[in-house]
């Protein structure tokens, strides 16, 4: 496509003298394989008819004998069609590699210790995997990062509520807790439950809970892992991480590199107060401020409560410095869910406003929430469903019933949950669907691990090792199109860390094999090397595409 906009464009220059970048885009395929409307973006500039201005650039192209067919439609569209050698060569072509030379910092998942994962973190963290491979794919340097709290108000209240699940202070009784990692989050997310309920009904407990939150601090400020409450906080922060751990490798994701905010907190602090004596920020009843700009829609935050304790803020630039003191990054990328919108603008502009060089190197993604269909269509349990667990456990069940094999069923639960996640554009609301997540006949993961693996039975039936196709006949063009179209979309999704491009795209190859392999017989047929092997690319095909994605391509299904 860019050697054709090039070859155009070095036209319109010759003729109209005019600097220009034609666009084309993927007609249908009855006409031609490219097509362009930059005649009539052309014609208002150049005061001529747009459709003679395509007939020359048609007559021009078709001069250099590289095209099939060069032709004019309508107003002016200039459609054309490739020649069986170059729709080969695009099959073969790779990705170009966007991101080459730059090292980048991908923040995502973000759970807080202390904390169980729910379903945004279950999205945030499948969908940044995703998007992680599509930067590498682009050929960056990439580091995987995470970021959450270890201490804070709501580590409090879960201490408080331990201490009161123990019934005092005796590290020793951790011991009769369940040693699975999913059981003793469980259980801390229940003592979180019981400590957030007493600071909201008893202003006692309350009193007691925001003491404790010093006390917290304090384990950290003098490094004491000794006193009882600081042994249950120490070996209860490290279950957390332990969970974190597990269910990474339940849903088959890469590992992050986890930055606490124990450690970024010390960090922001002097930050922000050297900042405070620079007078980029204020002091404020007692509080340190991060001025806000109503012209630029930025509302004023608390760096530094009147307590004299760091907010999110401070945590937050804590973060960014680490991170750049750690990684040197050229750009740093941050999903969180959409109601951080507003907050995480605060926070960049006061990092670019104390660190100029940063301006420009941080993009925020959000995501919407994570919405279920009705109840009639899933799991009971997933009716208020909230951690991520729930989501896994449900699909798995689901699977269960469809597929026998222990190791193959994995493959197609974790394939189901990731290509639904994948499939939606970020920023919006994801429609989740149990009987469509797991169908194997609509747009799905296992639907396309069914496809591949569908494939590979017709070629282990074809009795030599086919070749790759070194001609391209009337019945294999539409299919051949397709697979020519792989690198276009894979582009696409990397270029706009949108991996839904990719998943559009598979179903769209997976549904031109279909009518393909409708038509033309492979195996036992007069043409069955010639077609194993439009088979075998197809395959390859697909199973590069959701290697993309973090599935599992099966050879049987």
């Amino acid at each position: 496509m860019e050697s054709l906009s090039q070859a155009v464009a070095t036209i319109i220059a010759a003729e109209y003298d005019v600097d220009s970048t034609p666009v084309f885009s993927r007609p249908e395929p009855q006409f031609g394989d490219y097509a362009t409307n930059v005649a009539m973006q052309l014609a208002k500039q150049v005061g001529q008819n747009p459709r003679a201005i395509a007939e020359k650039l048609a007559e021009k192209l078709a001069e250099t004998g590289e095209y099939q067919a060069v032709e004019v439609a309508g107003p002016g569209f200039l459609n054309i069609t490739l020649k069986p050698e170059a729709l080969l060569a695009l099959v073969r072509k790779e990705p170009t590699p966007h991101y080459a030379g730059q090292k980048i910092v991908f923040e995502y998942s973000c759970p807080n210790a202390f904390k169980e994962l729910h379903t945004g973190h279950l999205y945030q963290t499948l969908f940044g995997d995703i998007v992680s491979r599509l930067f590498l794919v682009g050929g960056a340097q990439l580091t995987r990062t995470s970021f959450g709290g270890d201490v804070g108000l709501h580590v409090a209240k879960c201490l408080w509520g331990m201490r009161a699940e123990l019934g005092g202070e005796d590290p020793g009784k951790l011991d009769e807790i369940d040693s699975d990692p999913f059981a003793r989050a469980r259980w801390i997310s229940s003592c979180y439950v019981i400590g957030a309920k007493a600071y909201e009904e008893n202003e006692a407990h309350k009193t007691e809970i925001d003491e404790l939150n010093k006390t917290i601090y304090g384990f950290h400020d003098s490094n004491d892992h000794e006193s009882p409450l600081a042994q249950i906080y120490w070996t209860t922060r490290q279950w957390s991480f332990d969970y974190f751990e597990a269910f990474y490798a339940l849903i088959e994701v890469a590992p992050l590199r986890y930055y606490p905010e124990s450690e970024t907190a010390p960090v922001g602090l002097d930050v922000v107060r050297a900042q405070l004596a620079a007078g980029k920020l204020k002091e404020s009843d007692g509080a340190v401020v991060f001025e806000g700009d109503e012209s630029k829609h930025l509302h004023t935050r608390v760096f530094i409560t009147s307590k004299g304790l760091p907010t999110y803020e401070t945590k937050d630039i804590g973060v960014i410095w680490r991170e750049k003191a750690d990684y040197d990054f050229d750009h740093r990328y941050l999903i969180t869910g959409n109601d951080q919108k507003e907050y995480m603008r605060v926070v960049f502009a006061a990092a670019e406003a104390f660190r100029p060089e940063l301006a420009g190197t941080m993009t925020h993604f959000t995501n919407g929430t994570v919405r279920f269909g009705d109840g009639s269509k899933m799991s009971s349990r997933l009716g208020n469903v909230t951690r991520g667990i729930d989501v896994v456990e449900a699909v798995q069940e689901k699977v269960a019933a469809l597929v026998e094999d222990e190791k193959l069923r994995q493959d197609v639960v974790i394939g189901a949950i990731k290509y639904a996640f994948a499939r939606y554009r970020i920023g919006g609301d994801i429609a989740f669907n149990l009987d469509e997540t797991v169908s194997l006949q609509g747009n799905s993961g296992p639907y396309l691990q069914y496809a591949h693996a569908r494939a590979r039975r017709v070629l282990e039936k074809v009795e030599e090792t086919p070749s790759a196709p070194t001609d391209v006949r009337a019945e294999d063009r539409a299919l051949v199109r397709k697979l020519g179209e792989y690198h276009e979309a894979v582009d696409l999704a990397i270029k706009e860390l949108a991996p839904h491009h990719i998943c559009n795209y598979l179903f769209e190859l997976a549904q031109e094999f279909n009518r393909y392999y409708e038509k033309n017989q492979v195996v036992g047929s007069e043409h069955e090397q010639h077609r194993a092997g439009l088979v075998s690319l197809y395959a390859d095909t697909l199973r590069a595409g959701l290697m993309i994605l973090g599935i599992v391509a099966p050879d049987k299904m």
